[in-house]
């Protein structure tokens, strides 16, 4: 069936709605599935982190491990269907599937939280369990990309320099920041310090209550022990001084109008270098 959540356009994913009974299948088969074995290098092993270390990112588990941890771990996650309804009997099913399309001519989908780590034949398999997909052509199998990232707790510091070699700085996927705006922005942190280097400034880091300074915090000041990459998010920025109650939203805009503040006048701070357009 094709429908979607409110604000997205019509058209744009397809939905693929399961029973109770259907969801308790598939979560059956998937736990059971086989998986690619892990080396020892992906497993930790032979990469200088302690045998016992997470092979996961938590952000980005295959939805098999997810599966294996809770049984109604998938329902509340990637599969969860709030806000969906299923136009042919009114209700709101149990599960559900989303497919986004890969391509204009709408024969390309992608099935919408399915990172996995299980072998070809049984993404077959389990796959075409999903009420819709029973006859489906995969063109392209899920895999597991390596996340490879530097030891950032004990390499740098907040301000991005490396520690041993201060002309020396990272930024991005590679420090252990996770998502777009988390990387571009310490990107531009990282090339602000540069050009300071250059002038012949001191280097700069963000203020701690803004979610790019959190995010470099958290980087450079985790625990080497278990150290694993950080989405932005409020729950790495510093508590708020207020202690009225307040909901979710507000909090949120409270944090927001309090980086807010504090970004602008690190912003000020640094104009007074002009960056030269060669740099």
């Amino acid at each position: 069936s094709r429908y979607g959540r409110g604000a997205q356009t019509e058209g744009d994913y397809l939905n693929c709605p399961l029973s109770e009974i259907q969801y308790q299948d598939f979560v059956k088969s998937l736990v059971s599935a086989e998986r690619i074995e892990l080396n020892s290098v992906d497993r930790g092993v032979d990469s200088g982190v302690d045998a016992g270390a997470k092979e996961y990112f938590e952000g980005c588990l295959p939805i098999e491990v997810l599966a294996r941890r809770d049984q109604k771990a998938l329902a509340f996650g990637p599969l969860r269907p709030v806000g969906l309804i299923d136009p042919r009997t009114g209700n709101r099913p149990h599960a559900i599937v989303q497919l986004r399309q890969d391509n204009l001519a709408g024969t390309l989908y992608n099935l919408v939280g399915f990172q996995t780590n299980l072998k070809f034949s049984e993404q077959r398999r389990v796959f075409r369990m999903i009420p819709g997909l029973e006859l489906v052509e995969f063109l392209r199998y899920g895999q597991m990309h390596r996340n490879t990232f530097i030891y950032s707790p004990d390499l740098l510091d907040p301000t991005l320099q490396f520690r041993t070699r201060p002309d020396l700085l990272f930024a991005g996927q590679i420090t252990g920041v996770e998502g777009y705006a988390g990387n571009i922005a310490t990107g531009l942190l990282a090339g602000i310090n540069a050009a300071r280097i250059l002038k012949g400034l001191l280097p700069v880091k963000a203020p701690r209550t803004t979610m790019l300074g959190s995010l470099t915090h958290y980087i450079t000041n985790a625990s080497p022990a278990d150290y694993q990459p950080m989405k932005a998010n409020f729950g790495i920025l510093p508590p708020l001084e207020t202690k009225a109650k307040m909901n979710k939203r507000q909090r949120a805009a409270m944090y927001s109008e309090r980086a807010l503040g504090e970004i602008t006048k690190f912003a000020a701070s640094t104009n007074e270098m002009k960056v030269s357009s060669q740099l």
